[in-house]
């Protein structure tokens, strides 16, 4: 089977690309196939996030396994056909964690095809821009921390002396 994703980046003019993909490759393959087919390397932390029809992020899915067992999801270890089962399907991918490249990746087709020749990027619409456009991050909690200065409190520092760093 081959999988067809539309794959958008999220800045203010459209960007996006659509890859054809073999269900038997792993999530590290499209991390990759996405990262080079908006230009860039490859070499940087990323993680796709599990997510709702409305692209609520959920449950990250690591580049790499961080668990000292090696028993954690990652890319390595999740098959495309595990993750995407239906037409709609979604993920939401992370890009190099200092910039936050941000893209929405949508299974938009399920081909029966047996194409050895995957993936492959069959449409490619709208250039990158040169840099990442800045992320606001804003809680849904309202608990007051804005009127709670950590750093500003020497109730906070006033031990620090009698502190054995040795031991941490």
């Amino acid at each position: 089977m081959a999988y067809k994703f539309r794959v958008i980046l999220d800045v203010e003019e459209d960007v996006f690309r659509d890859i054809v993909f073999n269900d038997k490759l792993c999530l590290e393959d499209l991390h990759y196939t996405i990262a080079k087919s908006f230009g860039f390397n490859g070499q940087e932390m990323a993680s796709f996030y599990r997510t709702n029809d409305e692209w609520e992020q959920g449950d990250e899915i690591p580049l790499f396994d961080m668990s000292e067992d090696g028993s954690s999801l990652s890319m390595q270890n999740c098959s495309i056909k595990s993750i995407f089962k239906k037409k709609g399907d979604k993920l939401i991918y992370v890009y190099d964690f200092f910039s936050m490249w941000t893209f929405y990746v949508e299974l938009s087709k399920i081909i029966d095809d047996k194409n050895v020749d995957l993936p492959k990027v069959v449409l490619s619409f709208g250039n990158v821009p040169e840099k990442a456009p800045k992320k606001e991050f804003i809680s849904d909690d309202d608990d007051d921390l804005d009127d709670y200065d950590l750093f500003n409190d020497e109730e906070n520092f006033k031990n620090l002396d009698d502190l054995d760093f040795d031991n941490y």
